[in-house]
């Protein structure tokens, strides 16, 4: 379990801190022109977010279909973790919205496909009964791993090139080392879907597990309308200097950190213990919308780190036992992988709306408010549908 969550640590560092803070730093334009460099970052996020999508489910279906004797999991783990590693370094040296986002494209890939390896561990060897506790791994190191990553940059005074770099050494030493030391069993023949007689994506037709998907997107992408923008929100929707807004996006980041990890840990053994992940489920999404409901009536920096508070009580409880409760839903143990895979799509086409979408809000308004209006409708939907998903008795 440590070197599962130290993997994760470093997985949510190098795909968190870029969006938090190096890609808006890269994109970001002049004052006058400001716009332009949201609406930039959001482009290149959503074309990020949308090779991941594909990149992740495909990566899961070929590791399920391993031969028997080989391992499953650790060569795609180690293989996006590599490339994760490259593109990194590539979108450090990379000029211009074009060249970075060809960059973030090969960066969403490879941790998409490594998240894939990784989370496929929870459904190949954990009871249902430890999932709770796997997922709170999941969710808490999401949250520290955007501290470390935003920190590590500001408090050394890294530039944008440097961060990339570091980054890209985060990945390449903790991700190898944790996809070597994990367990993987060779597969089985007994483990191999079979070739005929099943439908493609037959997890899709299963109504709860369809209706869990559902609810995780929207309320992701709820989240990324949430967080993706504050640096610009701190710069233009605040006016604050660009030193001062690095400063208050870290103390945020912060704040965040600890209620997420807080949610994150209590609730997954809360749900280990009741099995009642659906109710922890939605009452999340409720929490995450009050933030943005706070922040959009009052726009100040301190309202802001109340919302801040609550976001990461909300997406802490929500990623953990959510990603607990689509584990107890795998519709067929023979793709834990592939459907896993779409699992963690919905995070990433999270990332890919919500960026565009918030874009679109900003120049469409001028401002932030919209932004942070539709983050709390989109969440409170995304608990709505998660409401209708039921477990089932197979598990």
């Amino acid at each position: 379990m440590s070197v599962f969550t130290l993997a994760w640590l470093a997985i949510w560092t190098v795909q968190l801190t870029p969006v938090q803070l190096l890609l808006p730093l890269q994109l970001d334009t002049p004052e006058d022109d400001w716009i332009r460099g949201v609406v930039s970052s959001g482009l290149v996020l959503g074309i990020g977010g949308l090779a991941g999508i594909v990149a992740g489910p495909a990566a899961g279906a070929l590791s399920d279909r391993a031969a028997a004797g080989r391992h499953r999991r650790r060569p795609w783990a180690l293989g996006g973790v590599l490339l994760t590693a490259v593109c990194l370094i590539l979108t450090g040296f990379a000029e211009g919205p074009w060249a970075v986002g060809a960059g973030w494209v090969g960066v969403s890939i490879g941790v998409a496909v490594s998240s894939a390896a990784f989370t496929a561990l929870i459904a190949d060897q954990l009871p249902s009964t430890q999932r709770g506790a796997a997922s709170a791994a999941v969710g808490s190191s999401q949250a520290v791993g955007i501290v470390l990553g935003v920190g590590l940059v500001v408090l050394l005074g890294l530039d944008v090139r440097a961060g990339y770099l570091l980054l890209a050494a985060v990945i390449a030493v903790v991700g190898t080392g944790a996809a070597l030391l994990l367990p993987d069993p060779p597969s089985t023949e007994a483990l191999r879907p079979k070739p005929g007689g099943r439908r493609p994506l037959a997890s899709l037709r299963d109504r709860d597990f369809a209706w869990m998907l559902s609810g995780r997107l929207v309320t992701n992408v709820g989240n990324a309308l949430g967080t993706a923008l504050f640096l610009f929100f701190l710069l233009h929707g605040l006016g604050q200097p660009t030193a001062a807004a690095q400063d208050n996006l870290l103390l945020l980041i912060v704040v965040y950190t600890v209620f997420v990890v807080l949610a994150s840990v209590v609730t997954g053994i809360v749900s280990d213990r009741t099995g009642n992940r659906r109710t922890l489920t939605v009452a999340a999404t409720v929490v995450q919308a009050a933030s943005g409901v706070a922040i959009a009536l009052v726009p100040t920096f301190e309202m802001t780190m109340v919302a801040a508070a609550l976001m990461g009580l909300g997406y802490g409880a929500f990623s953990t036992v959510g990603l607990a409760f689509a584990a107890d839903l795998l519709p067929d143990a023979q793709d834990h992988a592939r459907d896993l895979g779409i699992v963690n799509v919905t995070a990433a086409l999270g990332q890919l709306i919500g960026p565009v979408l918030g874009a679109a809000l900003v120049a469409l308004v001028g401002g932030f408010w919209l932004v942070f209006v539709a983050a709390a409708v989109l969440s409170l939907v995304g608990g709505l549908l998660t409401a209708f998903a039921r477990k089932p008795s197979r598990s």
